[in-house]
């Protein structure tokens, strides 16, 4: 049976306390998710890709360019005309200082099996920290809110749209040297699928208050 799910951004004014609190708990778990992938060496996401592959061509840390692009990606929103939420923001500054801070205390992997442990709890984490912070319904995060904003403009799907954008950021990582592999596959099969299952549980509603 498919649970249909209301993830409309609501005014920050209603339940602040629970719902900022949901957020920054699902964007800590983000963070800290991301950097479990890139120690666990075995493929990154598209936009980790991208970041990886930037940072190791400058001097700038993982979370710095995490941080950049999505100050780029929230310029592409101008012409789009969306609109950023507490969220937004949040998504933009909290991250980018998690995954620094975990990636900091977490060193490398160099045995299979703590490098499948750190690749498989990533994506899991992933999937559950996006479906908490999305389901503060406190604004979208800067690349999902590209790929609703492009969605709504063009017409065309919302995985389109999505698969289009992730495409040419992994090739972009790729040649810029960022890690592509097994993770990559995994976690475009799986992470869709993960937040769905999660997203029920998770999203605020005025039911549930």
């Amino acid at each position: 049976m498919k649970t249909s799910v209301e993830l409309s951004p609501v005014p920050v004014t209603t339940a602040p306390a629970l719902r900022l609190t949901q957020l920054f708990v699902g964007l800590v778990c983000f963070g800290t998710s991301m950097a479990m992938m890139t120690r666990s060496g075995l493929g990154l996401n598209p936009w980790d890709v991208l970041h990886e592959g930037v940072a190791d061509r400058t001097a700038l840390s993982f979370g710095t360019v995490t941080a950049l692009t999505a100050v780029a990606v929230l310029a592409l929103w101008i012409p789009l005309r969306q609109r950023p939420g507490v969220g937004t923001v949040a998504n933009v500054a909290v991250i980018a200082v998690v995954v620094d801070l975990v990636r900091w205390v977490l060193p490398d992997a160099h045995h299979l099996a703590w490098q499948v442990g750190l690749l498989l709890g990533g994506i899991v984490l992933n999937g559950f920290a996006t479906a908490v912070y999305v389901g503060a319904r406190l604004g979208p995060g800067p690349r999902d809110g590209l790929m609703t904003g492009l969605s709504a403009r063009t017409n065309w799907s919302v995985r389109l749209v999505r698969t289009a954008i992730e495409v040419v950021v992994l090739a972009v990582g790729w040649l810029l040297g960022g890690t592509v592999g097994v993770g990559t596959v995994l976690f475009a099969l799986a992470i869709g699928p993960l937040t769905q299952l999660f997203l029920p549980y998770v999203t605020w509603s005025p039911k549930r208050a």
